[in-house]
């Protein structure tokens, strides 16, 4: 579940900045010190990307070296290769020897190949092949996000060998809910619940209260599709295996939390044309030219829109009452289509939607459009009845509301599933696409109304 972010603590949070901020600038390096030895790295890390960038690296310049390489993986993208680009290659190396391999994956991707070549060799031989091993996986696949770090055990031995073997490991890894169960040649066969190891008669077997055939993903399976299970089957842990179902590691609940809160980031910076992991104190002309791409297809859209309307100049000077009101025919279609729009793309993100219920969908949003094009076409109809006086109007702007709420109903549904299948991200380019067809059917059945039963 994500976290609700209180007014409390997002005041705790400014009073971080600032007093970090105030700190650094009267240069009192032992009170800064102090105080990040009590934070946890995620903290320093939002607190490092709340900095401009000199402030950040005073401030990284500060940070224990036992405190960075767990930071280095809390950090977006963008912070994250800003610190690191200022970093000497032996103190990258020394920051990445704390990492688990599944961070240390993420971080390698990012690293200039001599400075990730120095971290390769740092690595003893085990690392580095658990480390080789997570890279062959594509990325964003549950093999990269899965931890080998997992305790298996035998389903035809004891609770009582279980666990003398567990006092023998610990402390356990983190998020260790349940052991895999495996045989003799690597095949995993299910999990055994910790609660039940430690509650059942040690004399009994394992094979006999394990449940046997317990939730599994492919190594090859998206993340997303790994996140879904997680909330479907309301999982702590799951495990990994090959195309042979051979055990190969296992993914915790932890991992998908952070899945879901980079998938809701991504959503947001997505409907403001930004990329994923942009930095809030980014390089001006880097971050110019990322938002420039959409203000140019926007400029596009709305010259669209622009030149529809300049087909009925004629109409517009002859009645000035239909310019002033054109703008809430378009701004009513698209209000609604975002609606539809932002139901669908989700349902499609959960795997509600598909080609089977589709058709079931659309004609749910087309009632909808219909039944609330109707109410507000006539609340909108008598308004301007009663401010321009014209019964004329009033019917035309009351049908050409109809007309653009269905098509936003349609629409809202039709272009994420059109884009999607096009391999587009509908969270990035549909709301362009849905206000570029609200805004033109808008202005087209408006004007094209008027036109034929005004003039």
């Amino acid at each position: 579940m994500n976290p609700v972010i209180t007014d409390i603590e997002q005041e705790e949070k400014l009073h971080q900045v600032d007093f970090i901020i105030g700190y650094l600038k009267a240069g009192d390096e032992e009170t800064i010190v102090s105080y990040l030895e009590q934070l946890h790295a995620a903290e320093i890390a939002s607190l490092l990307e709340s900095l401009p960038p000199d402030l950040r690296q005073q401030l990284w310049q500060l940070l224990p070296q036992n405190l960075e390489g767990e930071t280095l993986t809390y950090l977006g993208d963008e912070a994250r290769n800003s610190i690191i680009g200022e970093m000497e290659h032996h103190e990258v190396v020394a920051a990445t020897e704390s990492m688990d391999v599944e961070d240390l994956a993420e971080v390698m991707e990012e690293l200039p190949e001599d400075v990730s070549e120095a971290v390769l060799k740092s690595l003893d031989e085990d690392r580095r092949r658990r480390l080789e091993n997570t890279l062959s996986f594509a990325e964003d696949s549950a093999g990269r996000l899965m931890s080998t770090d997992v305790i298996s055990v035998r389903k035809d031995v004891s609770l009582a060998v279980v666990l003398r073997y567990l006092r023998r490991l610990k402390p356990l890894p983190h998020h260790t809910d349940a052991l895999m169960v495996i045989d003799e040649n690597g095949t995993y066969l299910g999990k055994l619940s910790l609660a039940i190891t430690v509650t059942e008669n040690p004399d009994a077997q394992v094979a006999d209260v394990m449940q046997a055939g317990a939730d599994s993903v492919h190594a090859d399976a998206d993340e997303d599709d790994v996140a879904l299970l997680f909330e479907r089957r309301d999982l702590i842990s799951v495990a990994v295996v090959d195309e042979q179902n051979k055990l190969l590691g296992r993914i915790t609940v932890d991992n998908v939390v952070d899945i879901i809160l980079a998938k809701a980031d991504k959503a947001l910076l997505a409907s403001g044309g930004l990329v994923e992991d942009e930095d809030l104190f980014a390089a001006v002309v880097p971050s110019a030219k990322r938002r420039a791409i959409w203000l140019g297809i926007n400029l596009i859209t709305v010259f669209m829109a622009a030149w529809v309307i300049g087909r009925f100049e004629l109409v517009l000077d002859k009645f000035v009452a239909l310019a002033i009101l054109m703008p809430v025919v378009a701004s009513m279609g698209g209000i609604a289509g975002s609606q539809t729009l932002t139901l669908t793309i989700r349902g499609l993100a959960l795997g509600q939607v598909s080609s089977s219920n589709l058709r079931w969908l659309g004609n749910k949003e087309l009632s909808v459009g219909l039944l609330n094009g109707f109410a507000w076409a006539m609340v909108v109809a008598i308004v301007t009845y009663f401010w321009f006086q014209d019964a004329g109007i009033a019917l035309i702007i009351a049908a050409a509301m109809m007309l653009n709420l269905i098509a936003a109903a349609f629409s809202g549904v039709l272009i994420p599933v059109v884009l999607s299948k096009m391999g587009i991200d509908p969270a990035l380019s549909g709301a362009v696409v849905l206000t570029t067809v609200t805004d033109i059917v808008g202005f087209l059945s408006f004007l094209g109304l008027a036109t034929l039963f005004l003039l």
